[in-house]
């Protein structure tokens, strides 16, 4: 299959950071010429008026919890947890959380994200995974672990052996499926829900099966206390001390840091991923974004899961890690190109994809997305800077084409690979019911 598109505006993301007028061919699941391309294909888009982005990468969703949108709002981390989202997730069946993570990846289509990193919950985790295989999604994923805690709920807390079973087993039928399109990660909540032979066991692992560690830590600091009571050390030390900092760790949220901290992310080139609407609406903090840069951090955007959030779209995080740190540092701090970089090539260093994602390059995958300029809020658009209006004017509604590895997921807001009117009937018949096993109904 043969894909052209004609006459977009094609933001490259390339070495010389091209913004080239032009065409973009695309063979198989490919970018096979750029700029001057063959002059016909099996398939000729007009994109005339449009951007043509890579796809955006967010290295840290909730697929699970999309559900749980609307029934967790206005309460601090941990309370959110206990009260609402643990019992949520505890709740779940496979049907359940099947649903839920179709729901979301429709609204990450529609908004132009093509690659996630997904963290599941404790059960029903392969019904999440036939889901990302079934709607082209690009995904690292794997199943929370969750082996510690007096106030995690029964229906969530499982043994160490169980835990480290069930997702090996989940490795071994799922990391490079469909041609490396699924990854699995090793999964451990956060500190304080893991015990140490738990966190131990997933280092020894990840480093045998040559995968990831996705894991939150320092997102507030009634979780920070609890690390330094249990460990008498603060959060990122003693992730260093035992052996799980480093390039093939992505460590989410990162809001508490004191200098000895973020100079280990640095050393150790451990991954950070920034949620700033997440960080915001549950009153964590602010991510400190531009010092971890200066530092040479590798750092990402992601929306978090949609019960912190509300919603899934690249671009709102995209605006929102600008704008909140000119308060802070000034109207120059987190300029839009750059702020567009993490949204792109920074989520595809966190997966260690950066030769494969992020850019628009010849041999690269082939996935996109077009933004239409026609809004008013976009307008006028001749002679603004393209990053600008990307990162300040633009909204996920305006993503008129989403592709990943070469197909068309989404096309004018119609979704291809999954059936928006059945996704949107099973997740409300599935939320009442898991509402009412949870006792939140």
């Amino acid at each position: 299959m043969s894909i052209l598109i004609k006459n977009g505006t094609l933001v490259t993301m390339n070495s010389r950071r091209e913004v080239l007028q032009g065409d973009i061919y695309i063979e198989n699941d490919r970018i096979a010429a750029l700029g001057q391309a063959p002059a016909t294909a099996d398939r000729v888009i007009d994109a005339g008026g449009q951007l043509v982005i890579p796809g955006l990468i967010q290295p840290h969703i909730h697929l699970c919890q999309t559900l749980f949108r609307g029934r967790a709002d206005d309460l601090e981390l941990l309370d959110w947890l206990r009260l609402r989202i643990w019992p949520l997730e505890g709740a779940h069946d496979a049907e359940s959380i099947y649903y839920s993570a179709l729901l979301g990846i429709g609204e990450l289509f529609r908004s132009g994200t093509t690659t996630i990193v997904d963290m599941e919950s404790v059960h029903h985790t392969g019904a999440a995974i036939e889901a990302i295989a079934q709607s082209g999604m690009r995904a690292m994923t794997g199943k929370v672990m969750m082996d510690y805690g007096d106030d995690v709920p029964a229906t969530l807390k499982e043994t160490t052996e169980a835990s480290l079973e069930e997702s090996i087993n989940l490795l071994e039928k799922w990391h490079g499926y469909d041609h490396g399109r699924i990854q699995y990660a090793f999964e451990p909540r956060f500190v304080v829900s893991c015990t140490e032979e738990l966190l131990l066991a997933v280092r020894d692992l990840a480093r045998r099966y040559g995968v990831k560690i996705h894991t939150h830590a320092s997102e507030n600091r009634g979780e920070c206390d609890l690390v330094e009571k249990l460990h008498g050390r603060r959060n990122v030390l003693y992730l260093d001390d035992i052996g799980l900092t480093g390039p093939d760790l992505i460590l989410v949220h990162c809001i508490w840091l004191n200098e000895e901290e973020k100079e280990i992310l640095a050393r150790t080139g451990t991954r950070v991923v920034h949620c700033p609407s997440s960080n915001l609406k549950i009153a964590s903090g602010i991510c400190p974004v531009p010092e971890l840069l200066d530092r040479g951090t590798v750092v990402s955007l992601a929306a978090d899961g949609a019960p912190c959030n509300n919603n899934l779209d690249a671009f709102m995080e995209m605006r929102l890690a600008a704008l909140i740190q000119k308060p802070l540092h000034g109207p120059t701090t987190m300029p839009a190109p750059l702020v567009f970089e993490l949204a792109t090539l920074g989520g595809a260093r966190a997966l260690g994809m950066e030769q494969e994602i992020g850019s628009l390059e010849v041999g690269k995958k082939a996935d996109l997305a077009l933004v239409s300029l026609d809004g008013l809020h976009t307008q006028p658009a001749d002679g603004v800077n393209v990053y600008a209006q990307l990162v300040y004017q633009a909204k996920g509604t305006d993503v008129t084409l989403t592709m990943v590895d070469g197909q068309i997921v989404m096309e004018k807001g119609e979704l291809k690979t999954i059936d928006a009117a059945e996704v949107r009937r099973k997740a409300n018949e599935a939320v009442q019911r898991i509402a009412r096993r949870a006792g939140l109904a």
